[in-house]
């Protein structure tokens, strides 16, 4: 995508840069970046992840609340070939995740709590591989690490609007889920396809882009499904990470 991106005529990537300042004022928004350059638009997109800076700037609030646990992410090498399959187990401290990924390797999504994270983390390499092990099974056959370790802190956020004048918010920065069924990617994308459309019919008619009548148009869209979707992978979290026998015994039934 990156390399994409420098090819595509009408987009022009700048990087390195931060936003210093963004104005929306009534005719248009205003940018001022690290480099000393502005930018001027009709709407400003804040996809800047979970921490958007611009919504917070907005005043734009969040629902949201943490799930206990923490994510560890790392990819990793393995012996057989994955054959394209993505294995997820449920486990009571949350889901493991192995997901193929190009050439003999898989990344690995490992929930647990954030102190057996915290130490999980730390823990030297063959130490940690062995930890990785004994819930990866054989069906790889061995194991190595192939890059670094992250760890993220697992919670459901939610912004109570996605709209503001001159703004509208897509992917993380509108609404953060848990990992558990690997949709939060696909909803970000739903996004984009929903936000590209309704700019481009705006475009075709003539409407101011940056208008309240055209952005609500965006989140009368996409806020139904990125709240049933929500619900439903914390419905799933919930219903998951536990370890309380009845449910436990439903699950296996399911």
């Amino acid at each position: 995508l990156a390399a994409k991106a420098k090819e595509l005529p009408g987009l022009e990537v700048i990087a390195p840069a931060r936003i210093e300042e963004c104005l929306r004022g009534s005719a248009r928004a205003e940018i001022a970046l690290s480099t000393g350059r502005k930018l001027h638009a009709a709407v400003v997109v804040g996809c800047e992840g979970r921490r958007s800076p611009l919504r917070e700037d907005a005043g734009i609030s969040l629902a949201r609340w943490d799930y206990g646990q923490t994510s560890i992410v790392c990819t990793v090498a393995h012996e057989r070939p994955h054959a394209g399959v993505a294995v997820e187990l449920f486990l009571p401290t949350g889901p493991f995740a192995m997901l193929p990924m190009t050439g003999d390797r898989s990344n690995v999504v490992w929930s647990e709590s954030h102190a057996r994270a915290k130490l999980l983390i730390d823990l030297p390499e063959e130490e940690f591989l062995a930890e990785q092990r004994s819930r990866f099974g054989a069906w790889l056959g061995e194991i190595a690490l192939a890059g670094p370790r992250f760890a993220y802190p697992l919670s459901l956020q939610h912004a109570q609007r996605y709209t503001a004048h001159r703004l509208v918010l897509a992917g993380d920065a509108a609404h953060g889920i848990h990992p558990i069924a690997g949709q939060g990617f696909n909803l970000g994308i739903r996004d984009v396809a929903a936000l590209a459309e309704i700019l481009v019919d705006a475009h075709r008619l003539g409407l101011d882009l940056g208008s309240a009548a055209v952005l609500d148009g965006y989140e009368r869209r996409r806020r139904f499904d990125n709240q049933l979707l929500l619900a439903v992978t914390d419905g799933l979290t919930r219903l998951f990470s536990n370890d309380i026998a009845p449910l436990r015994l439903a699950r296996d039934l399911g």
